[in-house]
C-alpha cells in the first residue's frame, strides 16, 4: 500500500516530459520525427540511426570500503560519486552540440579496470533483494532529466556480469527489473530504451534468467509491465563478434551488438546482415553500443561500416589513467579532453551536421 502511495505521488510530481523516443520500422524517431531528417552521408542514409557512445559510469559508486580509494580524484585525493554526476551532467550539452543523440548508462556500471576478470568493488544501484539505492536513483535523475531537456535517448542497463552476483536470487533479480520499469513509469520518462543486461552471453553470469537460453524470459518481463497503456522499449547485448540468437530476435525491440574484438570492419558489416537473416527478424533499429575501435581518421572503419549497412553506431572508451583518457574507468573525465574523444565526436559532426 505505502509503495502504491509512493508511485501514485510520483507521478503526479512528475514534469511534462520534453522527449519521446520511438521505434517505427528500422528507424528512430524522437518526438515524432524521425532522427537527423532529410541527412545523408557520402551517399548512404543517416536518418533514423541513434548514433550513441558508451558511458555507463554516470552514477558509478562503490560501496567496498577497501577498493573504493582507487577511484580517488587526483586534485583532492578522494572519490565523490557527487561530483562524477555532476561533472557527467555538465558535458551532456557539448555531445548533444555535436549530433549523439543517445548514450549507455547502467545500474550497475561496467568493469573499471578495463577487461580484468575479478571484481572485488561494490557498484550496484541495486540491493542484495532487487530494491532500488535512492542515492544511485538521484543521480539517475539528474541525467534523465538533463537528456528529456536535451532531446536524447537514454539506453539504461540493469545487469552487468561481476555486479549481477549482489543480486541474490532470480525472484530478487526479477524485482529489481520491476522497480526499475516503476520507477520509470512513476517519472513519466520517455526517452529511455531497457538493456536488461549488458552481454548476456558472458559466462561469468551467475543466475539462468540472465543467460543466452533464458535472457528473452527477461525481456518479455519487462514488455508484459504497463502503465496507461505505455510500456518501455526492451533489447539485451552479447559480446563482442556475437551476433543474437533467435529468441532475443523474435523477443526484442530492438538488437544490441558489441564490436569489441572486431578488427576488420568487414566484420562489422557481415553482422548486421546475419543479424537481419536470423528466423524471427523483422524490420527493426540494429545499434553498436559498445566498440572499443577507433580509426575515426580512415574512410573505413567500424563506425562508418556499421553506418553504410543502416545500423547506428555506439563509440566505447575504455581508457587507461583515470581523469585522463576513456570513459570507463572512474574517475571519469566527461569532456572531451582527449584526441581520440575529439576524433569520435568530430566524425559525429561530420556524418549528422550536428
Amino acid at each position: 500500500m505505502l509503495a502504491t502511495l509512493a508511485g501514485a505521488a510520483a507521478a503526479a510530481a512528475a514534469p511534462k516530459r520534453r522527449t519521446q523516443v520511438e521505434i517505427r520500422g528500422q528507424s528512430f524517431f524522437i518526438n515524432g520525427e524521425i532522427t537527423y531528417k532529410g541527412r545523408t552521408w557520402q551517399g548512404h542514409r543517416i536518418e533514423g540511426l541513434l548514433l550513441n557512445s558508451r558511458m555507463v559510469q554516470g552514477i558509478f559508486d562503490d560501496l567496498n570500503p577497501d577498493t573504493r580509494s582507487r577511484w580517488k580524484f587526483p586534485d583532492t585525493g578522494r572519490w565523490d560519486p557527487e561530483r562524477n554526476t555532476r561533472e557527467f551532467v555538465a558535458a551532456m550539452p557539448e555531445w548533444r552540440k555535436h549530433g549523439l543523440l543517445a548514450f549507455t548508462i547502467n545500474l550497475q556500471g561496467g568493469n573499471p579496470e578495463r577487461y580484468t576478470k575479478s571484481q572485488p568493488w561494490h557498484n550496484s544501484a541495486i540491493t542484495e533483494t532487487g530494491e532500488l539505492r535512492p542515492d544511485y536513483m538521484r543521480r539517475l535523475e539528474r541525467i534523465l532529466d538533463r537528456a528529456d531537456e536535451l532531446g536524447m535517448v537514454v539506453i539504461l542497463g540493469i545487469f552487468y556480469f561481476g555486479q549481477d552476483q549482489r543480486v541474490k536470487d532470480e525472484a530478487s533479480l526479477l524485482r529489481a527489473v520491476d522497480n526499475t520499469v516503476d520507477w520509470i513509469f512513476d517519472r513519466d520518462y520517455r526517452n529511455v530504451l531497457i538493456e536488461v543486461n549488458n552481454e548476456c552471453d558472458v559466462k561469468a553470469y551467475d543466475q539462468e534468467i540472465l543467460m543466452p537460453g533464458r535472457i528473452h524470459e527477461l525481456i518479455e518481463h519487462v514488455k508484459q509491465r504497463t502503465r496507461g497503456g505505455r510500456r518501455l522499449l526492451v533489447s539485451t547485448s552479447y559480446g563482442g563478434g556475437a551476433v543474437p540468437r533467435e529468441n532475443v530476435v523474435r523477443a526484442a525491440d530492438f538488437l544490441l551488438m558489441h564490436g569489441n574484438g572486431v578488427n576488420d570492419p568487414a566484420r562489422i558489416s557481415q553482422m548486421v546482415r546475419q543479424a537481419r537473416a536470423v528466423p524471427g527478424y523483422r524490420p527493426m533499429p540494429i545499434l553498436f553500443n559498445e566498440d572499443d575501435h577507433f580509426d575515426f581518421d580512415k574512410p573505413v572503419n567500424n563506425m562508418t561500416a556499421a553506418i553504410r549497412e543502416y545500423c547506428s553506431w555506439g563509440y566505447f572508451d575504455p581508457g587507461l589513467n583515470n581523469y585522463v583518457d576513456g570513459y570507463q574507468s572512474p574517475p571519469v573525465n566527461w569532456g572531451l579532453n582527449t584526441e581520440r574523444k575529439r576524433a569520435f565526436f568530430a566524425k559525429v559532426r561530420e556524418i549528422t551536421q550536428g
